[in-house]
């Protein structure tokens, strides 16, 4: 049991579903303004120490493009309790997404959010590259303001490839539920096509910490929804919040949010281990 956490216990196997690793081996694109210092993985294991989680997925951001090295290397690095989520080419090749698959990968990454810059992709690109990734179990992550998420709707439904949508959505607060894209969101978790990070709750928050009330209203939304389609992440190093943001305290937060020992189990082992396709725990 990590401490801090106020004696709610993390399950074995927990696992961060949601950090980046940057390391100055690898050099940014000059197509992204996202430039972020260092943020190395000894730094990042302290991190886990200090939740008490043993799984992360290392998610490419956009400031390395479609350069996947970084990524394959954390995740080599990081060891089999490990998986990564890749930036792709619209025309990438067949043995090129097996050597991902085999470097860990299990999804692909796009970051509408920030158009085309940093290997952002396409909604296009999207349709065309969800029957190949589908193939090898594979899912799309994506990240999109809330606001801009309605206009893909016909994309989403009809996409031949599991969907996992960046925290939380992005829905805009304070109320969520009122939002068209809360309602999207929901008839993808109810359809079983569709999964949600629980991270970056400061992102959207308009009442803030310590307690971010809205965030926790659309989260425990989500989890009457569909809580076999929730998966937790730190975003961990924090690179685009406006302040400190203190990782123990969020996870804190989300246990309280999850209250059952067994949805706890769900959302941060038994979820990731069937997206992330980890082995079982010995």
């Amino acid at each position: 049991m990590a401490t801090g956490l106020g004696g709610l216990e993390l399950p074995d196997g927990s696992c961060d579903c949601h950090h980046h690793i940057f390391d100055p081996r690898f050099a940014y694109t000059a197509a992204d303004r996202l430039q972020p210092p260092p943020a190395s993985i000894s730094r990042y294991e302290g991190v886990k120490a200090r939740l008490g989680i043993q799984r992360s997925v290392v998610v490419q951001p956009s400031s390395y493009g479609t350069d996947n090295r970084c990524t394959l290397d954390a995740v080599a690095r990081l060891g089999p309790g490990a998986r990564g989520v890749a930036v792709v080419a619209p025309d990438i090749s067949d043995a090129e997404l097996q050597r991902l698959h085999t470097g860990g990968i299990r999804g692909i990454r796009f970051n509408l959010s920030r158009g085309g810059g940093g290997g952002g992709g396409s909604a296009e690109t999207m349709s065309k590259l969800a029957p190949r990734i589908a193939a090898l179990g594979w899912h799309i992550d994506l990240h999109l303001a809330g606001d801009e998420l309605c206009a893909l709707e016909d994309v989403l439904k009809n996409l031949e490839a599991p969907i996992v949508l960046d925290h939380l959505g992005r829905v805009p607060q304070p109320n969520a539920e009122a939002h068209p894209a809360f309602r999207l969101i929901a008839g993808l978790l109810e359809s079983g096509r569709g999964w949600v990070k629980l991270s970056q709750l400061h992102r959207d928050s308009r009442t803030g910490p310590p307690a971010y009330e809205d965030a926790a209203r659309l989260a425990r939304r989500y989890l009457q929804i569909a809580p076999e389609r929730l998966v937790w992440g730190t975003d961990w190093p924090h690179v685009v919040a406006t302040g400190p943001v203190d990782e123990l305290a969020d996870l804190k937060l989300l246990l309280v949010w999850i209250g059952e020992e067994d949805l706890r189990r769900h959302v941060l082992v038994e979820n990731p281990a069937r997206l992330y396709d980890f082995p079982a725990l010995a």
